[in-house]
C-alpha cells in the first residue's frame, strides 16, 4: 500500500501509524518495555494507561477506516 501513489489523508493515516510503531518499538528497545504515561481517573473509574505512540496509532487506523467508507472520486 505504501508503494503506490496515496491521497494525503492516506500518507497521514499511514504515517500515523507508522509513526506510532516506531516510537513504541524504539521504546521497547530502549527501555525493554513501553511507556505508559498517560493515566486518566475520573469519579473512581480508571482509564486504560496510553502514551502518545497508541495515539498515533489509532487516530492513523481510524482515519484508513473513515476513508474506506468514503467515496473515492
Amino acid at each position: 500500500m505504501l508503494a503506490k501513489p496515496n491521497r494525503r489523508l492516506e500518507a497521514l493515516a499511514y504515517s500515523l501509524i507508522l509513526g506510532g510503531a516506531v516510537g513504541n518499538g524504539v521504546d521497547r528497545i530502549a527501555r525493554g518495555q513501553v511507556v505508559d504515561y498517560l493515566d486518566f481517573h475520573l469519579r473512581g473509574m480508571h482509564w486504560p494507561a496510553f502514551n502518545i505512540a497508541d495515539v498515533a496509532i489509532c487516530v492513523g487506523s481510524g482515519l484508513i477506516l473513515f476513508l474506506s467508507f468514503k467515496v473515492h472520486e
